[in-house]
Order: structure tokens, then sequence, then C-alpha cells
């Protein structure tokens, strides 16, 4: 139901734009988060913004590089990743949270391979 895109091989420095693309629920009744994983590590929370684009949050080491938006009528969210680092490495998951729930996602995306060479 959640459709992950955009991740590639990239150099230091450059950026790269995801996109998830959402199917099947109504895409504005939830908020939509981004977060990575790194093989052998956690997944980690990277951003989220709320249904109504009226907050967003980010994880402190991509606050400032990247920013997190939504178009309901195209049921995506987007992750603008701008001055990438090599710390930036690993896959990245889009995520769907029912507005009114304060637990646990209730979607999850495919995730996209995002390579970040120095």
């Amino acid at each position: 139901q959640l459709q992950a895109c955009g991740g590639g091989l990239v150099q230091a420095g450059v950026s790269l734009r995801l996109s998830c693309t959402a199917s099947g629920l109504t895409f504005s009744n939830y908020n939509m988060g981004w977060f990575r994983q790194v093989p052998g590590k956690e997944r980690e929370f990277v951003a989220v913004v709320t249904w109504d684009s009226g907050r967003t949050d980010y994880t402190e080491s991509v606050k400032g590089r990247f920013t997190i938006s939504r178009d309901n009528a195209k049921s995506t969210v987007y992750l603008e990743m701008n001055s990438l680092k090599s710390e930036d490495t690993a896959v990245y998951y889009c995520a769907a949270r029912f507005r009114s729930n304060m637990g646990k996602y209730n979607y999850w995306g495919q995730g996209t391979q995002v390579t970040v060479s120095s």
C-alpha cells in the first residue's frame, strides 16, 4: 500500500528526493513518516509530517538538510535530502500512522536504498 522510490547511488554533497505513494487508504487521514535502517542497526526515525502538513519533525542529524512534505491530492509524501553525507547511507522506509493513533505505525513501505559515496 506504500510504494517508495527515488533512492540511488550519489556523491556526498548532492541532493536526492524520495517519494512514497499510498494506495488503498485514505491518505489524508494519516501522519506520514520516513525511517532509515543500516544493516546491523535498528530502524531510525528520520522525519514525520502530520496529516494536514501542520507540523513536521526531524531527527537532529538531518535538521536543516532534509525536508518532509506531502501532497494529499497525489497521496504522496516526499523527503527532500540536501547536502547528503556518507552517514545518510541506509535503506529508507516510509510509513503511515492513523492521525489519532499515538502508537505504532500502521503501514510500511518496502524501502528504497540510498547510498552516499564520499
